[in-house]
């Protein structure tokens, strides 16, 4: 009584909650490819991905023309023998973003499904270690904002309750980024965490040039510095900095996470539920980085990550950058600067199917 009788896709954009910027790219809009996946017993499961702005009309036809028509008939059981077999009919896309985000639509609607039929909550039933996780904010650290907006925001972070806040980096002069990692740092003090992010926006002499200026503010981590195809680039630069890189977030495939830690590229994975494929790969990352004993703080989604972060033993961080209020009828539980995983069954997201109906533009 688990076959798969329908199943269909669906896009929705969502407007940014606030401007955010970043050294390369403006956040325009999150688009949001969903998928229904209804079995034979009555029960729907709902899955989703996204995009920053472009590509979800490509993802959507992937999913419609593709893979979504595959579903039909097999057993929403077997996730691992689904997620592979449609898989290996996208060689020609894969491995890349859109294949990946594709796959991810259905393995979160499938994991959604899986986690009903127990009664249970994603963070349960994809490994139980810790219903909470610390919290770390990004909204508060955008480029585009002033030194004292920075300051600002970082301080309120710190009388919430949460232990590390991000902000921005990659500002035309050194300068500009020094002066506003030394006013933040002033203003939070010696304990609060403070991590940085380039996205992607520079060379590796840059990136070194950088981390030693950026060395005295005792940084958490330097996030995506380099192109995440630069393997080698990341390598030299871990050599040279006690700065711990974080890279991830643009990584589409376990292979590559692997490749990663294995050469000592990355102390930090911010593997992307969305952008890996899936939770069913998400989780395979997950545990590989406990092998090599490197934490886990995975990118955005936070809605998502906060039970899958809670599922295994080496997380670090969730990510806190609100982005489905519009589309959920309750809102991440906080407390005091801890975030906890939902105890509903599912995926613990809370739905506004009206709302999702009335955003749909595909």
């Amino acid at each position: 009584m688990t076959k798969i009788v329908k199943a269909h896709a669906f896009l929705v954009d969502i407007p940014v909650e606030t401007l955010r910027t970043d050294a390369l790219q403006t956040f325009v809009k999150q688009e949001t490819p969903f998928v229904s996946i209804t079995t034979d017993d009555g029960n729907s499961g709902l899955g989703y991905s996204y995009t920053i702005g472009s590509g979800g009309t490509a993802v959507l036809a992937m999913l419609r023309d593709y893979l979504v028509p595959q579903l039909i008939g097999k057993d929403a059981r077997n996730i691992e023998r689904i997620w592979l077999d449609l898989f290996g009919t996208t060689r020609a896309t894969a491995t890349g973003a859109i294949t990946s985000l594709a796959l991810a639509t259905i393995d979160t609607a499938l994991w959604d499904l899986k986690c009903l039929r127990a009664g249970e909550p994603l963070w349960r039933v994809a490994g139980g270690f810790n219903q909470s996780v610390p919290l770390y904010d990004t909204e508060g650290g955008w480029l585009h904002l002033s030194t004292d907006d920075l300051v600002e925001g970082a301080c309120v972070s710190k009388a919430k309750g949460w232990s590390g806040v991000k902000l921005k980096v990659g500002k035309h002069h050194l300068s500009q980024d020094v002066e506003r990692l030394e006013a933040v740092r002033h203003a939070v003090g010696p304990e609060m965490h403070i991590m940085v992010d380039a996205n992607q926006s520079m060379t590796l002499a840059e990136s070194k040039r950088r981390a030693g200026a950026f060395a005295p503010f005792d940084l958490f981590w330097f996030e995506e510095p380099l192109p995440a195809d630069d393997i080698q680039g990341h390598i030299a630069l871990a050599r040279s900095t006690t700065i711990p890189i974080a890279v991830g977030e643009s990584m589409y495939s376990p292979l590559q996470f692997r490749e990663y830690m294995q050469v000592g590229a990355a102390s930090v994975v911010q593997v992307d539920a969305a952008r890996v494929g899936g939770i069913t790969p998400w989780l395979k990352v997950a545990h590989a980085a406990e092998t090599f004993n490197i934490k886990v703080s995975p990118h955005f989604l936070m809605e998502l990550h906060v039970s899958l972060a809670a599922a295994v033993p080496n997380s670090l961080y969730v990510e806190h950058i609100p982005q489905l209020r519009t589309l959920t009828r309750t809102q991440l539980e906080i407390r005091d600067g801890i975030a906890v995983a939902p105890e509903s069954a599912g995926l613990g997201i809370d739905w506004d199917l009206d709302a999702i109906e009335n955003g749909r533009v595909a």
